[in-house]
């Protein structure tokens, strides 16, 4: 929606480009993502002029509306719309309609709440400031344009946004108002950038906890959820040219869905609290059980009114899209708990599997963890070699230091090699020890055995990350090393 806003504050601007609105979302929508993927610091530059320009714009208008409402500011240039045609009486249903668009205008704030950890130390404090002065600043510029466009009698239209008219009537087609537009259309999209700050750490929270997909997990090189970024580039592109871009379109669409999460997120802390009493009232923190409780009965509500009053303008879509996503979730989640029971191993079980067999040349084993499939992979480079070695390139420090853990546990006699990945890369650091040991066995084959597990369905498979695949591809453009593919199969 803040994409589908600051598209339509530059065709305000620059009238040609109306018909090619999709086009410039879309646009937007890769250079934000493109942004995000360079790093947290990166994207962060990027948006911190607009932020600072479109306060001191909008500040500027307003100073000078203010002015001219007292009779000694500039001459205002009257922008006039034909106001349309009344389609319903002045009813409550039509008051609550405009209450609930007008509710979306007030969200964003909570990104503060969201990204805690991005803030300098002492963070709490830090964000406790930021908050206070952003609902500052909220209060006085909303309550200026929205006084300034009831003085000057400004209507919605669909070729022009009311700040481009409140522009053009303070300053006319000046420099200043395409200064003021520019700024307008960067701070949507910044406010478009909070989701792509936000929505990939949910998206590793989720994934952590095997409600969605493990690549979500995964960071870049620059330490930002690749997955996450990328995806919801992908999704937003998808609904930008489904809704052409249309803002009215989309606000429903927004709406329910934040105000959902508002009124969870407000719900789950009201219980956090009274958890946190152990159900004694007398121990209960009231200041904060209140607050809490108010903005989930306030937001509460007011999601209950836009699902009423915008559910033929497209909130229907949400109330059919959140059970399928809740169900999809669930569904990951019983798959992932499922392969963590069918791959576990006691150490018991490791040393009564890992058998002693004939061996006869060099092999190599990449393992991620102590399983059942990693195990299956062991035996059989033990069947067929007489130099049997396993890899696994850690990660994460505790990552490294578990596995050694669970190794002597086990008691296994393979010897295993850690090796130390700081920038979070897999295949790299493994296909270099691969090669070092190549060297140092000074055998003309070596054999590399790359456990792998195949899930009960075809497509569960998109739900893992195809490390046995890339690790293959990896492998197959050097010489003298054979490739080993031991699957281990899941059951229903």
């Amino acid at each position: 929606m803040s994409i589908s806003a600051g598209v339509a504050a530059i065709a305000s601007a620059l009238l040609a480009l109306f018909p090619y609105r999709v086009e410039l979302a879309v646009g937007a929508i890769l250079f934000i993502t493109l942004a995000n993927l360079r790093g947290v610091r990166e994207s962060a530059t990027i948006f911190t002029l607009p932020t600072y320009a479109y306060i001191t714009c909008i500040g500027i208008l307003v100073a000078l509306g203010v002015a001219s409402l007292l009779g000694f500011g500039p001459e205002p240039h009257p922008v006039r719309y034909e106001p349309p045609a009344p389609s319903e009486p002045l009813t409550l249903f039509l008051i609550l309609r405009a209450f609930a668009a007008g509710s979306t205008t007030l969200t964003g704030i909570e990104a503060i709440s969201n990204g805690l950890p991005a803030f300098k130390p002492p963070e709490a404090e830090n964000a406790r400031t930021t908050l206070l002065v952003m609902g500052a600043i909220l209060i006085g510029l909303f309550s200026g344009v929205t006084l300034l466009s009831y003085h000057f009698h400004l209507v919605p239209s669909d070729r022009e946004t009311i700040t481009s008219q409140l522009a053009r009537t303070l300053v006319g087609n000046s420099f200043l108002y395409y200064v003021v537009q520019a700024a307008t259309a960067l701070i949507l999209f910044l406010a478009a950038n909070t989701a792509f700050a936000d929505f990939p750490r949910l998206a590793y929270f989720l994934a952590r906890d095997r409600f969605l997909p493990r690549q979500f997990r995964f960071q870049g090189e620059r330490l930002a959820f690749s997955t996450g970024i990328i995806t919801l580039g992908l999704l937003t592109s998808i609904l930008v040219i489904a809704r052409r871009a249309n803002v009215s379109a989309l606000i429903p669409l927004y709406a329910v869905g934040v105000f959902t999460a508002f009124t969870l997120s407000q719900s789950g802390m009201v219980v956090h609290w009274w958890r946190q009493a152990h159900g004694s009232v007398r121990q209960l923190q009231w200041h904060s059980f209140l607050m809490n409780a108010g903005g989930a009965l306030t937001t509460g509500v007011v999601t209950l009114v836009i699902l009423i009053t915008k559910f033929r303008h497209g909130a229907w879509l949400i109330v059919i899209i959140m059970p399928i996503l809740i169900g999809m979730m669930l569904g990951i989640h019983r798959h992932y708990l499922s392969v963590a029971q069918q791959l576990r191993v006691a150490p018991e079980e490791a040393r009564r599997q890992l058998r002693l067999v004939p061996r006869r040349n060099v092999a190599i084993v990449p393992i991620s963890s102590l399983n059942r499939a990693s195990l299956l992979a062991l035996n059989y480079a033990r069947a067929i070699a007489d130099d049997v070695t396993a890899v696994h390139v850690a990660t994460e420090p505790e990552s490294g230091e578990l596995l050694q853990q669970r190794w002597r546990e086990a008691g296994l006699n393979v010897p295993l090699i850690i090796v130390e990945s700081p920038y979070r890369e897999l295949l790299g650091p493994l296909v270099a020890v691969i090669e070092k040991l190549h060297r140092e066995k000074g055998t003309p084959l070596i054999t590399v055995v790359i456990p792998e597990f195949v899930p009960a369905h075809w497509w569960e498979r998109v739900l893992h990350t195809q490390t046995a695949w890339r690790l293959r591809q990896a492998l197959a453009d050097l010489s003298d090393i054979v490739i080993t593919t031991v699957p281990y199969h899941l059951k229903e």
